[in-house]
């Protein structure tokens, strides 16, 4: 199921389904040119719009229903004082990273990790990192692990590696934190993909505090945000990614 969820995501998401949708198109030429055409230069026209950091941004700001927390350390211990637990959410891998000796964190990890040590050293509080390795390698947690005790100082007290996606996430991490008698966490991860995350969190009987990193920010620049960048088609597709999994979990 892990692995037809991935290649039916692929299908659907860009750039791949731009492309079949191109490909269709000149394929229908042949029968009927007009339509053909219509479907073919649509397709390359939607190719080129979510290749821009302004709509790629916006359409990741659709889902960032959270505020972020204070950033004052003071009011900062008092939103969280409730929970009990920090769970950061592996957000992919850097592998074979050879200044590193070995896979380790990619951008995003990294992101969500810093800001967990954050939260951690104003806080005290328990922390959880969560992610395995769904396509071989190093698990996400291990390596999250790794950066947090070397890069911030900060010892994670449960490190959860078998999970796949953000449902094992919550699922395995759920496991953990009941046998220690935690109903009540912070949860981290980019404030765009936190909306599936804390649902799924939820529904294994959680109670969860957002705790957003990562913000869909625009560039200073217009003329930069409107110019076409590899980067801001992964974030369309992520933006529709995150839309497709939440209507996925609601079926």
């Amino acid at each position: 199921m892990f692995i037809l969820k991935k290649l039916v995501s692929a299908a659907l998401l860009p750039p791949y389904s731009l492309f079949l949708l191109t490909l269709w198109g000149i394929w229908l030429m042949h029968r009927r040119q007009r339509a053909g055409r219509r479907v073919a230069v649509a397709s390359l026209l939607a190719l080129m719009l979510m290749s821009m950091p302004l709509v790629g941004k916006r359409l990741l700001r659709t889902l960032e229903d959270a505020a972020p927390l204070p950033a004052a350390a003071a009011p900062l211990r008092q939103s969280l004082a409730s929970a009990q637990a920090i769970v950061v959410l592996g957000g992919g891998s850097y592998p074979a990273a050879v200044e590193y000796g070995g896979d380790t964190v990619n951008g995003y990890s990294l992101q969500r990790v810093r800001y967990a040590a954050r939260l951690q050293r104003l806080t005290g509080l328990p922390l959880l990192v969560t992610g395995g390795a769904p396509f071989g390698g190093r698990p996400e947690a291990a390596s999250m692990a790794e950066a947090l005790e070397g890069e911030f100082a900060v010892k994670p007290r449960w490190v959860e590696t078998a999970s796949r996606d953000t449902a094992e996430n919550a699922l395995y991490s759920a496991q953990l934190l009941r046998a220690a008698g935690i109903t009540r966490v912070a949860l981290v991860t980019h404030a765009w993909h936190l909306p599936r995350a804390r649902e799924l969190f939820v529904a294994q009987g959680l109670t969860v505090i957002a705790a957003p990193t990562g913000f869909a920010n625009d560039s200073p620049s217009l003329l930069e945000d409107l110019l076409p960048h590899p980067a801001a088609l992964t974030e369309s597709s992520f933006a529709l990614r995150e839309w497709l999994g939440r209507l996925w979990n609601r079926r």
